[in-house]
């Protein structure tokens, strides 16, 4: 066990909170731990006893634009066929698109090589199971100790049973027909114009023919990908660019997916931006009205604005918050059958058309509410009203019950009721690094300036001595 110099105790472990990621040659992202990790993959689908999947297992394999991709790919492929298991390639292609094809081949799991929306020397793996969805948290671990602790020398097949790779040439025409039969049959997007940018990552291809095929005027931005160039100041981090080419273009509507295009942000005619809340906001409020939205409940995670969860309340929608990351959004959606539910990051998963967040699958939800309403995309912005929010990232020396700290509970309890149900708090460490994350919520942007230093300062004095 290793321990870092703030003090924590880092146990060696391969996943995060989403999938494993890291600089590629480097630690774990090198091909000698990707074969490992692709061995691991295939001695566990062995071992399943799937329903109606083939005994000859096969493990289907995507990936966003990144240069470091190839070397992945053809790592993980080589560690899965040393297990017996056969793989097919399908190049550059959405991470929904990987869910959606591990279930429609009938694969065994599905693999994206993707580090989302990060630069492009880094570079990550994503598991899908056989039904679309990703991999539980017992199974990561399971992975994570064949690979480190474990000769896994000791299970391959003999010679004849050694898997093989193909590449499939007619992905991306299947991705996009599925994601365009999500859309109304009976709604095109004629006449509309859009700027679509696709952060020269894993949609450059496949999202245009979306939505051109719908009938839009499509003007595309981030679309030439050099292995290097994704994220690259393009895509849903950096919506301003976007914003500027809708006023300049006259558009209607812009849309920004990011690297591996599970996440969308929107901005509408003005060039004001449409983050993950607005676009949940006005899909729930549509979904509620036409009777779909399943138990009248959109689930969100603890980062969402207040000002979306007042105007669910007033609507009469309920509103179940998860922790941070769509994985844990989707596990509570499946619990209790929702089918509505996202991130204000751009991850917004409709559980009725897909098992994980969907770029694609989200614009079109938003532009089918444009088009049956009538209503500018403007007009729809406005429905979600943000209440002005503060978040101070505090590093500390270590962590401790926040409960167990004397004060701590009568303070937060203080600044709430001067809120007055205008406003929340909201205070959690960082699973990944020595940091408490202090966010504040409420009408008065100065009020809870104040509020969010009162408690950074309590908190940087009970957690920042070494005792």
């Amino acid at each position: 066990m290793k321990v870092d110099k703030a003090g924590y105790e880092k146990r060696q472990r391969l996943f995060g909170t989403d999938g494993i990621r890291g600089t590629a040659n480097v630690y774990p992202m090198t091909p000698e731990v990707v074969v490992k990790i692709g061995q691991a993959i295939g001695h566990l689908l062995q071992k399943q006893t799937l329903p109606w999947i083939s005994p000859q297992r096969k493990v289907v394999i995507g990936k966003d634009t990144r240069l470091s991709g190839y070397m992945i790919e053809q790592a993980l492929s080589s560690g899965l066929n040393s297990m017996g298991v056969h793989v097919q390639l399908v190049g550059p292609l959405p991470t929904p698109g990987i869910g959606f094809l591990t279930r429609n081949m009938r694969a065994a799991a599905g693999v994206v090589i993707s580090a989302s929306h990060n630069a492009f020397h880094d570079n990550g793996i994503k598991i899908f199971g056989y039904d679309g969805f990703k991999i539980a948290d017992e199974m990561e671990r399971e992975i994570e100790r064949l690979v480190l602790e474990e000769d896994l020398n000791q299970y391959l097949p003999p010679s004849h049973h050694v898997g093989r790779t193909r590449r499939i040439e007619d992905s991306q025409g299947r991705y996009i027909l599925y994601v365009k039969n999500t859309f109304p049959l009976e709604e095109t997007l004629d006449g509309l114009r859009i700027v679509l940018d696709t952060a020269n990552g894993a949609a450059y291809k496949v999202a245009p023919a979306i939505f051109t095929e719908l009938g839009a005027e499509v003007i595309q931005l981030g679309d030439a990908p050099n292995g290097t160039n994704i994220n690259d100041k393009v895509g849903a981090l950096y919506p301003a660019k976007l914003a500027e080419s809708v006023i300049e273009y006259r558009a209607d509507v812009g849309i920004s997916l990011d690297g591996d295009a599970d996440r969308v942000i929107m901005v509408d005619e003005r060039g004001e931006v449409m983050n993950g809340d607005h676009i949940l906001g006005i899909c729930a409020l549509h979904m509620k009205k036409k009777g779909s939205l399943k138990k009248n409940t959109l689930v969100v995670t603890q980062m969402s604005n207040f000002g979306l969860e007042k105007r669910m309340n007033e609507a009469g929608i309920q509103v179940v918050k998860t922790g941070v990351g769509d994985k844990y959004v989707v596990e509570e959606m499946r619990k209790n059958g929702f089918n509505l539910g996202g991130e204000q990051s751009g991850h917004i998963i409709f559980s009725d058309h897909t098992t994980t967040g969907d770029g694609c699958v989200a614009a079109l939800n938003v532009l089918a509410v444009m088009k049956q309403t009538g209503v500018k995309m403007s007009e729809l912005n406005k429905i979600i009203v943000d209440v002005p929010q503060v978040l101070i990232n505090l590093r500390v020396k270590k962590k401790k019950n926040l409960d167990a700290i004397p004060g701590y509970q009568s303070l937060i309890d203080s600044i709430v009721a001067q809120l007055n149900g205008d406003g929340r708090v909201f205070v959690r460490f960082s699973g990944t690094e020595p940091v408490i994350r202090i966010l504040v919520e409420g009408p008065d942007k100065v009020l809870i300036n104040q509020h969010a230093a009162q408690i950074a300062e309590f908190l940087e004095e009970h957690l920042s001595s070494e005792s």
